[in-house]
């Protein structure tokens, strides 16, 4: 039942920035706008799993570690991760089948695997994450950014967990491709602390189990 609430709330915020438009221009353009989100909303809420190619940036006050990713993720939890750049921790792998999580090396020989635990850092760079998080927050917010490179729709959600360094997601959604633009989590100060961007992005593709496991 939140899930329809906070979606029935969503559609008639803009709906009303639609009949309160002012000319006919510019209430064409919201309609166009609401088009957009429902398009978007309806891939979000049926996202089931994904592969994408994502440069992952970690920020601190004493500098950023960026690494270039091959994810494959699952709505249901399983995901799998594998740093392509920089040279030194290349070929570095994390699995999850949902349950156990693992990290190994590809180019190590042998491929040692260790069991690990799960950290909210790895876990919320997923979209996987952040749907979730949007579909059950009760504070969730939207809105349309006009950038150089076309117009965005801009969702906003908690993370839950009361982590300091990780308090809010935002994800920014082509208006015309409907595919994840970029996805940055906040803390609480208000600074970004992980910028995921995404290079290529694939829908709702068959992944293998095997993916997930050793």
């Amino acid at each position: 039942m939140k899930y329809l609430a906070v979606t029935a709330a969503l559609v008639m915020v803009l709906v009303m920035s639609v009949s309160c438009g002012g000319d006919g221009l510019r209430g064409a353009a919201n309609a166009e706008e609401v088009s957009a989100f429902d398009r978007i909303h309806r891939m979000l809420a049926g996202l089931e799993s994904y592969r994408a190619i994502a440069t992952v940036e970690f920020r601190s006050n004493k500098g950023s570690n960026a690494y270039e990713t091959i994810q494959h993720a699952r709505i249901t939890g399983e995901y799998r991760i594998e740093v392509t750049a920089p040279t030194n921790v290349a070929g570095s792998v994390t699995t999850s089948d949902g349950r156990q999580i693992f990290q190994f090396n590809s180019r190590v020989n042998g491929r040692v695997s260790l069991m690990v635990q799960e950290t909210p850092e790895r876990s919320e760079i997923f979209l996987t994450s952040f749907i979730r998080n949007y579909l059950q927050s009760e504070e969730v917010s939207v809105s349309v950014a006009d950038m150089d490179e076309g117009v965005r729709t801009v969702f906003e959600a908690n993370v839950p967990g009361g982590h300091h360094y990780l308090a809010t997601a935002r994800l920014w959604v082509d208006n015309e491709s409907l595919v994840p633009v970029k996805l940055i989590i906040f803390d609480q100060d208000g600074a970004e602390r992980i910028v995921v961007t995404y290079h290529v992005f694939e829908y709702n593709v068959a992944l293998d189990d095997a993916l997930f496991s050793l």
